[in-house]
């Protein structure tokens, strides 16, 4: 099948290269060049061009004005779609613009999922990502055999476009959640005189163990914050959740709290840093670091 796949970058990248050696073939429109290693794409002009030499494009993008921007605008995706064909969003977004975007692709037939994705580059590159999905059965169903290159665990939560998005923030408030737990909880061992490593390695066989714990956990300790998953974007998902939560009258208090932590990470110049690094603003506030 000719892919149109839209955001070549830390996420997107492996997920090209898994549709590559599925035997798919990668078109594509670049705002940088030259393209990732290991991708062997076809270069068009822009969006809409995309669209019109493929049946299915994927986007994944970093933020709800970037595919805005790459979907909307004139020579956008939308231009170039025709009825029968397939949208595939697989960026982290708002899930009111996903909802009025996937309209404006409905009238012209062309069917709309979105599938934001959990995993950070390890599961991209292990096609073992974990994938929310929301748009109806039949467009799920089209889309499923190309998810299903890229992610394990894959999951049609709603049949309107959004909820996928929906997923995807709770998600993202249960992550950061629980890095600023282990983040605490490190802290506080570390600066009572034990071993971070030894608290680590005991909690593991515990009520407390968690992926968070096992992987960011590691990384706190042994000082790795080179980005699987980067800290603004982190910020940008958080921002999502809690702007939502203004609208339907939800308190996310906790969810609050890490995205200070976030921003005060941010304002120290590590927005670029993987998001387990929100445990040098809790030890900035201890006086204390655990590595």
């Amino acid at each position: 099948m000719r892919i149109g796949f839209i955001g070549l970058g830390v996420m997107g990248a492996p997920m090209a290269r898994n549709l590559q050696e599925a035997k798919h073939e990668i078109i594509t429109t670049l705002n940088r060049s030259p393209l990732p290693d290991g991708i062997k794409a076809e270069v068009l002009d822009s969006p809409a061009d995309v669209a019109r030499a493929c049946d299915v494009v994927i986007t994944i993008l970093p933020d709800t004005p970037d595919v805005e921007r790459v979907l909307m605008t004139e020579g956008g995706v939308l231009e170039g779609m025709e009825s029968g064909k397939l949208m595939i969003d697989m960026s982290s977004i708002g899930p009111i613009e996903t909802a009025e975007m996937a309209r404006a692709f409905a009238e012209k037939g062309v069917d709309y999922v979105d599938a934001p994705v959990s995993g950070g580059e390890v599961g991209a590159k292990n096609a073992a990502l974990t994938i929310m999905c929301g748009g109806s059965n039949a467009a799920f169903e089209r889309a499923k055999p190309l998810l299903e290159v890229m992610g394990k665990n894959i999951t049609l939560v709603g049949d309107k476009p959004g909820a996928g998005q929906t997923c995807k923030i709770a998600n993202q408030i249960i992550v950061a959640l629980n890095i600023e737990a282990v983040s605490e909880a490190l802290v506080f061992a570390s600066k009572a005189g034990c071993d971070p490593a030894k608290v680590r390695e005991a909690l593991m066989g515990g009520f407390a163990s968690s992926k968070i714990l096992e992987v960011h956990g590691e990384r706190m300790i042994n000082r790795t914050f080179d980005p699987g998953f980067r800290l603004k974007l982190h910020q940008k998902d958080l921002n999502l959740a809690l702007q939502s939560a203004r609208i339907l009258q939800v308190a996310l208090p906790n969810t609050a709290t890490a995205q200070e932590l976030m921003n005060a990470c941010a304002a120290q110049g590590e927005e670029d840093t993987d998001h387990s690094g929100l445990v040098r603003a809790l030890e900035r506030l201890a006086n204390h670091e655990i590595g």
